[in-house]
């Protein structure tokens, strides 16, 4: 395990990734974990911005509900 310090950059702070570590991407999302953990994954698109994924989904939610309440009346 690699240990960084936190420097300050003009107004940030940075963390330096060490060099035996190689990330796959460019961009991170950041979050404050428990225990202080400084958290960082990967930035990846919201799907439910999607208008191409909105739309090849859109009813699902319904459909689903409509077939579980269609169950429950079978029992």
């Amino acid at each position: 395990m690699s240990t960084v310090k936190l420097r300050k950059v003009g107004t940030s702070n940075v963390l330096t990734v060490p060099s035996d570590i190689t990330p796959k991407d460019t961009e991170f999302d950041v979050f404050y974990g428990r225990n202080g953990a400084i958290v960082y994954t990967p930035r990846t698109s919201n799907p439910f911005l999607d208008e191409k994924y909105v739309a090849a989904h859109e009813g699902s939610i319904e459909d689903i509900m409509l077939e579980v309440e269609l169950g429950d009346e079978e029992h």
